[in-house]
């Protein structure tokens, strides 16, 4: 069974997703890539999970850097996932390029069209903070949540960018 929750931030309500134990999901409602029929989902807000997501998101919002993680689960393909873990590496207030990414990675920049690839369908936006991930020298790219988002976020981590 899934379970979903909201959360209202900011930048929008938020959809929390959960297999009852992990956070799978965390995304903004307009987003093209959450499930857009929850009929097979059941709405349960008191999970654990939704609760210490609620908690971390609040902290982040208000601009405190949260010092735990709720229970994650990444799905994905390898290549996704070993991108998505690279994410939870790079720490509040800081950047990386795709370049840098797939250098890191892979030892070789040529996989960045395909990491942008796997950063763009990240499942668990903010918490795994593929919001800090920008364009060749700092250039503000692309965001699933909408650049207006990207640019809120990297303001409130006080990260650089070029427009």
């Amino acid at each position: 069974m899934k379970y979903f929750s909201f959360y209202n931030s900011p930048l929008g309500q938020m959809l929390m997703i959960s297999d009852g134990d992990h956070l799978l999901g965390l995304d903004f409602e307009d987003s093209k890539y959450i499930p857009k029929d929850l009929k097979n989902f059941q709405e349960k807000s008191d999970l654990k999970v939704f609760i210490q997501t609620k908690k971390w998101l609040d902290l982040y919002f208000n601009g405190q850097v949260p010092d735990f993680l709720p229970k994650i689960k990444l799905e994905g393909t390898s290549f996704r996932k070993k991108v998505w873990e690279r994410l939870l590496e790079i720490p509040y207030g800081t950047s990386k390029t795709y370049g840098d990414l797939s250098q890191e990675i892979f030892a070789n920049k040529k996989y960045s069209q395909a990491l942008g690839g796997a950063v763009g369908h990240n499942p668990i936006s903010i918490i795994v903070p593929c919001h800090r991930v920008l364009g060749a020298d700092g250039k503000l790219t692309g965001y699933a949540g909408g650049l207006e988002r990207k640019k809120f976020l990297l303001d409130l981590e006080k990260i650089p960018y070029r427009k």
